[in-house]
């Protein structure tokens, strides 16, 4: 049930869930694929041009190199650490915070989700709702994975290749499959 005290958008910072199709959230996440768009257009020998066109739609602490395309909701939902590369075809669904931490390596066609719904298909026709992600220090996340709400993925972690990530990743392991699990600690 939507609180009516607050925004659409306040519930969907809260991971309560909210009417994807209010006016202000249409309005931001239009924004959010304009910029995309833009970012996905660009010329792609001009590498620091072409990353200034996503520093005022993402939160990048320091130094960061995404490739085209590029695909997110809202982009101010998503936090980027130090030494950031992600390759061809990142999707981010931020309906919700994604933290990604410093030194973080992303293969082509991954994505990122915190966004969900309801299991009752009369609730899911009006609301969602999303968990946040956080991503850990010094991880690679191998191609094709996808990163499902609500997943902590620890420091020094290997995600491999074509991995659903359906729980918490601890520190220093590498993980793989679908379900991805921990298949062996790095040392």
């Amino acid at each position: 049930m939507l609180d009516s005290k607050m925004t659409e958008k306040e519930n969907m910072l809260a991971g309560l869930p909210y009417d994807a199709w209010d006016e202000a959230l249409l309005k931001d996440r239009m924004n959010a694929k304009a910029i995309c768009h833009q970012f996905n257009l660009a010329d792609p020998t001009k590498l620091d041009e072409r990353m200034l066109i996503l520093k005022g739609l993402l939160n990048i602490k320091d130094s960061a190199h995404m490739e085209p395309n590029f695909f997110c909701d809202y982009g101010y939902n998503i936090e980027i650490g130090s030494d950031f590369y992600s390759n061809h075809n990142l999707t981010i669904i931020d309906v919700c915070k994604v933290t990604i931490g410093d030194n973080v390596l992303i293969g082509p066609h991954v994505m990122i989700s915190t966004g969900t719904h309801p299991l009752n298909p009369i609730e899911r026709q009006s609301t969602e709702y999303g968990i946040s992600i956080h991503i850990g220090d010094n991880v690679w996340i191998g191609g094709n994975v996808s990163i499902l709400p609500g997943v902590t993925i620890g420091n020094n972690c290997v995600i491999g290749a074509g991995s659903v990530v359906t729980r918490d990743i601890p520190d220093n392991c590498v993980a793989v499959g679908n379900p991805c699990r921990v298949t062996k600690s790095i040392e």
